[in-house]
């Protein structure tokens, strides 16, 4: 018997609405549709737009994917709110960074 690997991938609020509704609505079970619900409720910006977000976050800023996906889940709109997700982390972002940061999210933020 072959045990199969389990892999694991940080997913934002409007991928896993997108996924969902890839399945339809009538094939989700109960706790999938309140999944559901919650994801379009909370989400802030397309799954395009949110998975551009984090690739930028990770790669130009040097975020771990995991704070790059909280922080397109919540779209923080100040830099007070945005250092709460980048309290627990071990490297200090300068200010300046933190601006660019918020401009980015502010970009996407009208798109919508």
């Amino acid at each position: 018997m072959s045990k199969k690997a389990a892999t694991e991938k940080n997913l934002t609020l409007p991928q896993v609405k997108k996924l969902l509704e890839s399945l339809g609505e009538e094939n989700l079970d109960q706790f999938q549709r309140r999944t559901l619900d919650y994801a379009s409720k909370f989400s802030k910006v397309d799954a395009e737009a949110a998975e551009k977000l984090v690739e930028k976050l990770v790669k130009e800023f040097g975020l771990e994917e995991e704070e790059a996906v909280q922080i397109v889940n919540c779209m923080p709109k100040s830099i007070e709110e945005l250092r709460i997700f980048l309290a627990g982390g071990r490297k200090i972002i300068e200010t300046s960074k933190l601006e660019v940061i918020i401009s980015l999210l502010d970009e996407h933020r009208k798109l919508k």
